[in-house]
């Protein structure tokens, strides 16, 4: 028998610096997005980690997710993710130890695969271990133990961190991520943002392989989108040309800042360009609420997932606010299929 609930929505802040702004604005405004996001009811807020972009201010992910939490009160906020290659797992238990005893039953640990930088970049943060992320799943078990219960015979603790449990989620936009999170009983969370293509065969791959773990019994999957709203459809197509400019610059190989919007895109990037960013940004869902509403649930229909996780870049913040609160209403109409 089929049976509906209400679909939790959370939402993921890369702390987006745009043109004209400063580092400190950004972080301004990530405060604001989530004191807000807490009063319309998201379930959880994460920040993710990139390092060496100048359109990203989420570098020092645990430090900002110390700040967002400490602004507010009952919100999970956490890591999308922190990125296992760059650190070493003592170090992501100890800090995440920290913010689990600072805010206890709010912080979520979200861990990604790749160094979500370049090489020289990854090079930069020092790691020794130059096969991290051929041994992600060592290191992931790893991270596990410095969270458990202490035994007499382990040698090396995190202090702060035993015990915690902190909540892991493997995220990923792969076949394979999907496959280790399965195996190891995880919350998975797929980055359907920037990486659309294997979304359905991932959650397949999930489902089918899940094994039940102590921390879940049952899969548990999560889709990141990009999902703009505005008061009209039109409205919405041009705050979401600062988007396509954005990842447009990446391909090029100049990521920047988050530019303007335009009013004609087609006038902006040459038809190669168009093509490659739409397609990259194929799931996203960009209109006003009648609009955004029907492809929540189409997606919802189409996938079963369990919750959906929104990235809203936009370059005016107040519109950005605005959107967020438009989904928050459109929120209740929305039914997980389950």
């Amino acid at each position: 028998m089929t049976q509906t609930s209400r679909i939790p929505l959370s939402v993921l802040d890369l702390s987006p610096i745009v043109q004209g702004g400063s580092i400190p604005q950004t972080f301004a405004h990530s405060r604001e997005l989530a004191l807000l996001a807490e009063r319309l009811g998201y379930c959880r807020y994460w920040l993710a980690e990139h390092h060496s972009m100048e359109g990203i201010a989420s570098s020092a992910t645990a430090v900002l997710i110390g700040y967002i939490a400490g602004a507010t009160q009952k919100m999970r906020v956490g890591a999308g993710g922190i990125m296992l290659p760059n650190h070493s797992p003592l170090t992501i238990a100890e800090q995440f130890g920290t913010l689990a005893s600072l805010y206890p039953d709010r912080i979520d640990l979200g861990l990604g695969r790749a160094p979500g930088t370049s090489q020289e970049t990854a090079l930069a943060l020092r790691r020794d271990d130059h096969d991290s992320a051929r041994n992600y799943q060592a290191n992931v078990h790893e991270l596990q133990g410095y969270f458990g219960e202490d035994t007499p015979e382990r040698v090396i603790k995190a202090v702060p961190g035993q015990g915690l449990n902190v909540p892991i989620w493997l995220l990923g936009s792969s076949l394979y991520s999907a496959q280790l999170a399965a195996h190891m009983g995880l919350p998975f969370a797929f980055a359907a943002h920037f990486a659309p293509d294997l979304l359905m065969q991932a959650l397949e791959v999930y489902r089918r392989e899940f094994r039940p773990s102590p921390s879940l019994h049952k899969p548990y999957a999560m889709i990141c989108l990009n999902v703009i709203a505005a008061d009209t459809h039109l409205q919405a197509e041009r705050l979401f040309s600062s988007l396509q400019l954005h990842f447009a610059s990446m391909l090029r190989g100049n990521p920047g800042a988050l530019p303007p919007p335009v009013d004609d895109i087609t006038q902006v990037l040459a038809k190669h360009e168009l093509y490659s960013v739409n397609h990259t940004l194929s799931l996203s869902i960009v209109g006003d609420k009648e609009d955004v509403r029907d492809g929540l649930q189409n997606l919802l229909q189409e996938t079963g997932i369990d919750e959906i996780m929104i990235n809203g870049q936009i370059f005016d913040h107040q519109a950005r606010l605005r959107s967020f609160e438009l989904i928050a209403d459109i929120a209740p109409e929305l039914d997980s299929v389950s």
